[in-house]
Formats: structure tokens, sequence, C-alpha cells
């Protein structure tokens, strides 16, 4: 069983003006290192991390005296004209509205869509499992971004959400537990994928779904950790 904390980068400046930063490289913002300070995250044995500036710089805070290891899939998503602006600077783009009017199914023009996007975050993911289990490790930190934690909680979290129901803030995230090796079908989510890792009943964690007849196999770290 692998104990998985999922946790998105701290505040950069294109997020205090609520811009789409995918592939856009800043730094944290001083706002940003202010919000990890005095914060106490959970011990670990290995953190991975997205190549990201603001992903390695909150890894290197929270996790100062652990180097992580880099998977170049966990990056963000990649918005092509959408990047670097907000919503005042694109409502009057005609695809804009179109792309907010989809629900966000929408390819970001000249850019990512949200299968894309979605099918490179988990191949980093399955990138981390394959990592643990080689080297046994039973909790591990992602310091990764928004977007990368919806695209792994809709494929592995137990019950089954909708993908915009796991956004989170800066500095927070989720707790999943994952294990391969259940016996039997009790416990996995309906729909997953036979070939993915099985996902294992958090220990704590007693509600559950009638559809599913599971219980809970993550929880969200809070606010203020």
């Amino acid at each position: 069983m692998m104990t998985i904390y999922l946790i998105r980068h701290s505040i950069t400046e294109g997020n205090r003006w609520k811009r789409y930063i995918g592939r856009t490289d800043e730094p944290l913002c001083r706002q940003g290192v202010k919000l990890l300070e005095g914060r106490t995250y959970p011990r670990v044995d290995k953190v991975y991390a997205s190549p990201m500036k603001r992903c390695l710089q909150t890894a290197g805070i929270i996790y100062p005296d652990m180097r992580p290891m880099v998977i170049e899939e966990l990056a963000e998503c990649d918005f092509g004209l959408f990047e670097n602006k907000n919503y005042q600077e694109l409502s009057g783009y005609p695809y804009y509205q179109q792309w907010v009017d989809s629900n966000g199914t929408l390819p970001f023009p000249q850019g990512e869509s949200k299968e894309a996007f979605t099918k490179r975050s988990l191949k980093g993911f399955d990138k981390v499992l394959e990592d643990m289990r080689e080297t046994q490790e039973e909790k591990a930190a992602l310091i990764v971004h928004g977007g990368t934690i919806m695209s792994i909680m809709d494929a592995y979290a137990c019950p089954k959400g909708s993908y915009f129901e796991f956004q989170v803030g800066n500095g927070e995230g989720y707790e999943l537990v994952i294990t391969n090796d259940l016996p039997g079908t009790d416990g996995i989510c309906a729909g997953s994928d036979p070939g993915r890792s099985q996902v294992a009943l958090s220990s704590g964690a007693d509600d559950r779904t009638a559809d599913y007849n599971i219980r809970k196999n993550y929880k969200k770290l809070p606010a203020q950790i």
C-alpha cells in the first residue's frame, strides 16, 4: 500500500491575478513563500515534482532536506493562446466563451486538449508508482499543479467524482491511498481501468456509496496544514 500526498505549488504572481499559468515558468511570489512559512506537511520517504520553478521552489521550502525527483509529464497544461491571460483579458475573445460554455471540454486554442493533458499527467503518475514500487517507498509527496492533481484524482479517487470537483488552492492538496494487491474486486472504483493500480480502502475512512459499495481512499489536506 502506498500513501501519496498530491500538493499544489504555492502562489505565483500569475495566480494572484487569476491568470492561466501553464507553460509560463514563473517562481513563487513573496506571498507564496510566506504562505508556506510555519506550515508542517506530512513526512514522506520521497518527493516528486513537476519541472516548473514554482513546484521545485515549493518542494524546497516544504521538504528542504529532500531532493525531488523531477517528472517531466507532471508539468501543467499548455493553455495555448489563453496562457498568461485572465478572464477580463479573454472576455472579448469568441473562442474563450465557447470554451467556457463547453465546461472546459474544448481544447485550448494552440494548446493541449483536456484528454491529451490527462493522458500525459497519468503517464507521469504511472512513473511515480513504478518508482515507488521499485524502491519500496510507502509514502511520497507530489509537488505539482492544480490541473495535474485534478487529472490524477479523476482517475484514481474512490468514490468517483468529476474532474473539477478536485480543485484545490495553492499549498493544498489530497492524501491518496493506493495498492495493487487487493483481493477480489471489493474496494476498486467502478469503471476503473483493469490495467491500472487498484485502489485501497483508506484507513479511518468509512463512508460508502450505494452505487459503488466502496469506502473513500482519499481525503483533502486541510487549508492550514
